[in-house]
């Protein structure tokens, strides 16, 4: 056979021949745009130059820190393209962070979106690296400044050349991209994504037994494209040709609906608080969500409350997926098997939360201290993975062993495989809570909860107990205008679980700490739980 190499130049001068016409829709701070596949394949090789001509040499790290828009998009495709490496950063992380993530990467220029120029300006003393800073902004003119090594997005392109070579000779393990996982325990840790893994990640976005995406798609990836690059959607969108609507800087749900009635998207890609938050503005609003044949949720478990609501209440495929960082990030899907469309509602709706099949090239399995878990639905284990889109390493990081052994991710996530081979996760190892020996699932609680027509969000940790080691306790945010007792839910959960599994205190509260990316982080909440069972211990 023939060997070509799969890289992400193949990518754009692909969509470039076949699809001049199609078009991305990109909300920006200064309105919504419409640009068409030709003139986003023009930019791509300007930026491409505009890059080569401030000194990016190959294996140079270029840094993001941007929303879901056009310029973005551009970016994408341009640094990696170039032989450079794409760095999304994730606008959401602490000022120290931040700096490190930056310092750690080595990042060489910073592409940065204009409202999100003060995140640069609070570290500007800790990233010396840096070279140069590039300002993305429909203004003509750039943000008041101490800065000078600072340019205009817009400015340098117009000068540049728009006939810029791509590389095509770019060998398909080079590194094409680096993201850095949210850091809920310790230092931000790299992941190096390289143009193979893109390429095959990308093709397994296209089976239809994944997320289908293909040319007469309207696709609209919500999650950030600093978040394991929106989950790749943009790398295989471009591709396929698929016309994309990208929903630009703080998009509410409200945002989110009105992009979707008018541009008639037909899936869209986010996290369960994405979709809690979005089936708000439906139940208050009046919104044309008719041509949306999925929503992709993943990130955190889909509570099965929501996933009935948007199918039927609002005839929205839900689809559950699960990934992570480390894993580019598609491994599993909630399809049914064809056979499966014959069961009960109930019984659909309970493979349906569950995190689904493994996708076509990727390997799982459970281990625990007996060994490799059976296929029964019942025994728990931790899930290892492995693939080719797969990370095999942490970047520049010692501790990788922690994680990759053996020829395996370690995810750190339990779970049980059914029968027919589906994946649920049951809980993080370290969020599983063991009461009298006996291990209970933080995550099936939760669900449980938010299945409550009275409740938005449900988070529930472990506290420690003299008596059973650790306990259940339930953190709870009602809806607007709701109003429950702490006995009302306890006795909700009651028919659902064992005696043992309900939990000791059910707390109210305005909300729960959640990561960057819109998971739950139980870090804090467990503090805060901490501090308010204190204030209402008497003794």
């Amino acid at each position: 056979m023939m060997q070509a190499q799969l890289n992400l130049t193949t990518m754009v001068n692909h969509a470039e021949k076949y699809f001049a016409d199609k078009t991305v829709i990109s909300r920006t701070l200064g309105g919504v745009q419409t640009i068409p596949y030709r003139k986003i394949t023009e930019r791509i090789r300007r930026l491409a130059g505009v890059l080569k001509d401030l000194g990016v040499e190959k294996g140079d790290r270029v840094g993001t820190i941007a929303w879901n828009h056009h310029r973005h998009l551009e970016a994408y495709f341009a640094i990696p393209t170039m032989g450079a490496v794409l760095h999304t950063i994730n606008i959401r992380v602490s000022p120290d962070d931040l700096a490190y993530i930056i310092n750690h990467a080595e990042d060489k220029i910073l592409l940065v979106d204009e409202d999100l120029f003060p995140l640069i300006e609070r570290v500007k003393d800790q990233i010396a690296g840096v070279e140069k800073i590039i300002v993305m902004t429909d203004k003509d003119e750039l943000p008041e400044t101490t800065l000078t090594n600072v340019a205009s997005y817009e400015v340098l392109l117009k000068d540049a050349d728009p006939g810029t070579e791509l590389c095509e000779d770019i060998n398909e393990n080079d590194m094409a991209g680096l993201c850095y996982t949210s850091g809920t325990t310790g230092r931000p840790k790299g992941v190096a994504y390289s143009h193979r893994g893109i390429y095959l990640h990308s093709l397994a976005l296209g089976l239809k037994d994944t997320v289908g995406l293909s040319e007469e798609d309207i696709a609209m990836p919500v999650v950030p494209m600093f978040h394991v690059n929106a989950w790749g959607m943009p790398f295989a969108a471009l591709w396929f040709g698929t016309t994309q609507v990208l929903p630009g800087p703080m998009p509410t749900p409200q945002i989110l609906a009105e992009l979707m009635e008018e541009h008639k998207v037909t899936m869209a890609a986010g996290v369960p608080t994405i979709w809690l938050g979005f089936l708000e503005a439906l139940e208050n609003g009046n919104y044309d969500t008719s041509s949306l044949r999925c929503i992709l949720c993943g990130g955190s478990a889909a509570p099965k409350g929501m996933i009935r609501a948007f199918e039927s209440k609002y005839k929205i495929p839900f689809v559950h997926a699960y990934g992570m960082t480390e894993t580019s990030p598609i491994v599993t899907l909630a399809r049914l098997k064809s056979y499966q469309q014959e069961l009960d509602e109930e019984e659909r709706l309970e493979l349906r939360s569950r995190q689904g099949m493994v996708v076509p090239g990727i390997e799982v399995k459970g281990i625990n201290e007996n060994g490799e878990i059976p296929y029964d639905g019942e025994t728990i284990g931790e899930l290892l993975v492995k693939g080719p889109w797969i990370a095999d390493s942490y970047y520049k990081n010692d501790r990788s062993a922690d994680s990759f052994r053996d020829g395996w991710l370690h995810t750190g996530d339990v779970i049980n495989i059914d029968e027919e081979g589906s994946v649920k996760i049951v809980d993080r190892t370290k969020d599983m809570i063991k009461s009298g020996g006996e291990w209970i699932s933080s995550v099936d609680i939760e669900n449980a909860l938010m299945a409550h027509d009275a409740i938005y969000e449900a988070s529930v940790i472990a506290v420690p107990d003299p008596k059973w080691q650790e306990r259940p306790v339930a953190c709870v945010v009602l809806k607007e205008k709701e109003a429950l007792t702490e006995e009302d839910v306890k006795q909700f959960l009651e028919p659902q679980f064992a005696k043992f599994w309900i939990p000791d205190r059910v707390l109210f509260m305005e909300e729960i700490p959640k990561t960057s990316v819109g998971k739950f982080l139980k870090r804090a909440l467990r503090d805060q739980v901490k501090e308010m069972l204190s204030l209402s211990d008497p003794s």
